[in-house]
């Protein structure tokens, strides 16, 4: 029977490297997707990832089980975490993000895609920060509203009125880059 996360986090506490890899093979996808979603930045998210993970191994010691859940703790140890990177990089071009790798079977596709993915990786990116974490916490990492609620420390009204603010945003930015892209 697999362990629960909270049963790995206590071994972690006590030293076990075991646990903690099973930790970071059971999370280490969903970390990253997040902090790329957030950042824009692939690199930049392993980072992020890398020291989520650190700050596991050095404070399992203090966790307590029946408070917030640990997927929970690690997404707003990840996004404090990128809060940090994005405040002290003051400006991001949007040319900046990196077209993200596509498996699409033909190159036609693969280039169609990769350009849908581009337009709207830009539009999500320059959402501001808190629409843009909320949009990412509840699509892409696929958290209930009020597990993101709770990670961003807001009421889950307020989650949902930043909600509709994105997705309100990014269907006019949408359609002034790329009209065809919401049809259908």
């Amino acid at each position: 029977m697999d362990a629960s996360d909270d049963e790995l986090v206590e071994r972690v506490g006590r030293g076990d490297g075991e646990a903690c890899r099973i930790l970071v093979e059971r999370h280490l996808g969903r970390m990253l997707a997040f902090a790329a979603r957030v950042l824009g930045s692939p690199s930049e998210a392993e980072d992020v990832a890398q020291e989520v993970f650190a700050r596991v191994w050095t404070h399992a010691g203090r966790w307590r089980p029946g408070g917030a859940r640990f997927t929970t703790w690690l997404h707003q140890v990840a996004l404090n975490l990128c809060r940090d990177r994005l405040a002290r990089r003051r400006e991001v071009p949007l040319d900046a993000a990196s077209d993200p790798v596509d498996p699409a079977p033909t190159p036609a596709c693969r280039l169609e895609e990769a350009e849908v993915r581009r337009v709207v990786g830009q539009a999500v990116t320059a959402l501001p920060e808190r629409q843009r974490v909320a949009l990412v916490l509840c699509h892409y990492q696929g958290l209930s509203n009020v597990e993101a609620a709770d990670i961003m420390h807001v009421g889950v009204e307020a989650l949902e009125s930043l909600l509709a603010r994105a997705r309100r945003t990014l269907r006019e930015r949408l359609r002034a880059v790329a009209p065809g892209l919401l049809e259908g």
